[in-house]
């Protein structure tokens, strides 16, 4: 009866680390429930058996989970759950091209201090450096940076 008990407590223990990392991986809760197990496991061992059966038995026990452990991690189990894509988008997506610092245009919108304004016929959001713009004010590029275009 005690090594059924016994090694119900261990073989839990390592059923709960397995299912751990395989199936629920980062959830911990049942990883720590699993050790726990199998640390009750190897303390009954040394109150139930001699001491050398005992320390046996958690050789044994560490050993298969060390290599429960090993195994989740080279059966590629993770690569599951690994991002295997990039983004390479960025903030630049040349908005502001064929526009040129000390370009004249006009407020099509308050500049307030963001607004719309027109060069060459196309709407363009812009920012105002220098508070705010009325609708119709002739106005000019005094920076490009990124996608903002900085106008006086």
């Amino acid at each position: 009866m005690e090594w059924l008990i016994l090694v119900s407590l261990v073989l839990l223990g390592l059923v709960l680390v397995l299912v751990e990392i395989l199936f629920i991986p980062g959830t911990t809760v049942v990883g720590i429930l699993g050790i726990i197990v199998g640390i009750i496991g190897l303390i009954y061992a040394f109150m139930t058996f001699e001491y050398q059966i005992a320390l046996g038995i958690s050789g044994l026990s560490i050993g298969l989970h060390l290599a429960a452990v090993w195994y989740g991690f080279s059966s590629g189990v993770w690569r599951k759950f690994s991002l295997k894509s990039s983004q390479t988008g960025g903030a630049y997506d040349g908005r502001t091209e064929g526009l040129e610092v000390g370009m004249e245009g006009k407020a099509v919108s308050d500049i307030k201090p963001i607004g719309k304004a027109v060069f060459h016929g196309k709407w363009y959001e812009v920012k105002s450096e220098k508070g705010f713009i009325e609708v119709g004010t002739p106005i000019i590029i005094t920076n490009l940076e990124n996608n903002t275009i900085s106008v006086k």
